[in-house]
């Protein structure tokens, strides 16, 4: 069974975010094409997950340098990397992937990049050779829907978007490259145009979607 895992990244109610609005326009009509998909919705601002910390960095030196086995760590440690790695293995479990997150001072939110550094993780869903990282993570495919009041994805102000050239390197690392952008945008720069750019960027959704 194909697994869609569905990562939203604001902490705006629907009413408030446009990324949202496009968002769910996608997935109600990827479920309606794809009804014997799984579908895991994850909020990282409503989920409570473990994310990289102090104790779950000194365990992973007790394992890698000090060569202890992973009974001996603490049990604080051994309960926050179980805790750690239950994010990684359900990324690595699903097939697709859809972010929705809007842009935040030129990058993604503090707490997409910490969900993020949950799943990249060396061993598990890469690995180092002598000619660079290699993802473990083949064969899968991810859509980035990004909203952001100005326009960033062409013109002079592209260069300034750190947000979905980072997601679509860091997912490169774990062996996704076949990553889309679906840009919700202008619509602060615009705001006479603000109901029209957010229509047509869900009509957008509603058409991809349905053979995505």
């Amino acid at each position: 069974m194909t697994q869609l895992l569905y990562i939203t990244a604001t902490p705006k109610s629907p009413e408030y975010s446009v990324g949202l609005q496009v968002g769910g326009a996608f997935l109600s009509s990827y479920r309606e094409a794809h009804p014997d998909d799984e579908v895991r919705v994850f909020d990282v601002y409503q989920e409570t997950f473990q994310t990289v910390d102090g104790d779950v960095v000194r365990a992973w030196e007790k394992l890698r340098r000090e060569r202890l086995e992973f009974s001996e760590l603490s049990s604080l440690e051994q309960q926050k990397v179980h805790a750690l790695y239950d994010i990684t293995e359900m990324a690595m479990r699903a097939d697709k992937y859809v972010f929705v997150s809007p842009m935040w001072n030129w990058g993604i939110p503090s707490r997409l990049k910490a969900f993020i550094d949950a799943f990249v993780i060396v061993g598990k869903t890469f690995h180092y050779t002598e000619r660079g990282p290699v993802g473990l993570l083949r064969d899968k495919k991810a859509l980035h829907i990004q909203s952001s009041g100005g326009i960033y994805s062409t013109g002079p102000a592209a260069a300034m978007d750190h947000s979905h050239p980072y997601l679509r390197q860091v997912l490169g690392i774990v062996g996704i490259s076949d990553v889309q952008a679906l840009y919700v945008e202008g619509h602060d720069f615009q705001p006479e145009r603000a109901k029209e750019i957010v229509l047509a960027a869900m009509e957008q959704a509603d058409k991809l979607a349905s053979t995505w």
